[in-house]
């Protein structure tokens, strides 16, 4: 009988975050389903032996990985994923990340399509932010609008100075705000101190300032209100494909194979599974109300196979009226928004699941595929299959 497999967890779970709670839980989804034997150990480096190669305590480790247990586990020959994007060691060893840059992108469209025309950001300086950021700004500058960037301290609450020093430099970009604007957060805490920020200049949200910040931390993005929208990376999905692509690790070391191949240093991206709208960007930033309650229709009502006339129905106006004022206040017809709307959505349903093509396409609006491929091709320059493809392997062996 095989013996089970022995799979060391270190991914820092007294630090009280979901990126970290919830990555676990894929992982032992996995070991269930295969099972493995997980010891969550947060000092695998120091419990592994220092040269010798016989009674491994382990099979394979699953890490948020130091210098220190890279250099340990090359050593000993032991299999290792990394889940830690900001890793010093992130280019050494195979790993499973967030796609920070699809995360960008999913902030800026979301913010588009609430009709917002000025944009800010406010980043760390790490990896993964400057990933979002850089695809955040490039989506909204594609779209033909600028975006002011500011850069604060990577460890914002180390000390009373760097508070302060914090506050300063999110204040000094306000200043250059001008209302409506919409704005990406490196994390849910800075996110709240723009909201706390924005009452004090008498800026409601999210109105005159509308918020996307970090990475769904349930507790930070509910209360205080107004809530906080979010992206959800999908972390348990995370951990699993971690667990799986260790699992591969593991039959190649077994095989006695790998030290006769070039290391695995494959990097696979997850796509994050969707915005989590929340109160403070639940508005359409149009001078014109009826447009945004227009806007409001179609978001809602995507899903349908809605026309103009339908929209102006629900907004009680000759199809004619609502026509110029989309072109006076958007600058496009409302069938390019409805258009823009379903593929939206449709790109969501293309990252999250597997469906066919037809499938998504009856469930976003579009009568068949063809004329979900002919809008893709028409809008994005690509097929549905082939953004499916691009968006999932953004990471493939780097």
């Amino acid at each position: 009988m095989t013996p089970r497999r022995r799979v060391a967890i270190h991914l820092e779970l007294e630090l009280p975050y979901k990126r970290h709670a919830a990555l676990f839980a894929g992982t032992q989804q996995y070991a269930r389903e295969h099972g493995w034997e997980s010891i969550i150990d947060e000092f695998v480096a120091e419990n592994l032996p220092a040269r010798s190669k016989s009674n491994l305590p382990y099979d394979g480790v699953i890490a948020r990985t130091s210098d220190k247990l890279h250099r340990r586990a090359s050593s000993l020959g032991l299999p290792l994923v990394n889940v830690w994007f900001n890793s010093p060691i992130m280019t050494k060893r195979p790993g499973v990340f967030p796609d920070f840059a699809a995360i960008g992108r999913l902030k800026a469209e979301h913010l588009l399509a609430r009709g917002f025309r000025r944009f800010a950001a406010i980043l760390r300086e790490d990896r993964g932010q400057r990933l979002e950021t850089a695809a955040f700004i490039d989506t909204v500058e594609k779209a033909g609008f600028a975006c002011a960037k500011a850069t604060i301290p990577l460890h914002s609450t180390r000390d009373h100075a760097t508070w302060v020093k914090l506050q300063q430099i999110i204040s000094a970009s306000m200043d250059c705000w001008q209302p409506p604007v919409g704005v990406t957060a490196h994390d849910e805490s800075v996110g709240r101190m723009i909201l706390q920020m924005c009452g004090t200049r008498d800026w409601h949200v999210p109105r005159d300032v509308a918020i996307i910040a970090g990475w769904n931390e349930d507790v930070l993005c509910n209360d205080p209100r107004p809530s906080l929208t979010s992206v959800e990376p999908g972390y348990e999905q995370i951990g699993y494909a971690a667990a799986r692509m260790l699992d591969g690790l593991m039959d190649e070391a077994d095989t006695a194979k790998r030290s006769a191949k070039r290391p695995n240093l494959t990097r696979v991206m997850m796509p994050p599974q969707g915005v989590i709208v929340r109160e403070s960007t639940d508005f359409y930033a149009v001078e014109d109300e009826i447009v945004a309650a227009a806007l409001q229709f179609i978001a809602a009502h995507s899903h349908a196979a809605i026309n103009p006339n339908d929209v102006a129905k629900s907004v009680s106006q000759e199809p004619r009226t609502l026509r110029r004022r989309f072109r006076r206040f958007l600058g496009r017809p409302i069938a390019s928004e409805i258009r823009r709307a379903r593929i939206e959505r449709a790109k969501r349903e293309l990252l999250q699941s597997d469906r066919s093509l037809d499938a998504i396409a009856f469930d976003v609006g579009f009568e068949t595929g063809r004329q979900l491929r002919d809008a893709f091709r028409r809008e994005l320059g690509v097929t549905p299959g082939e953004f499916r493809h691009q968006e999932r392997s953004g990471g493939s062996p780097a």
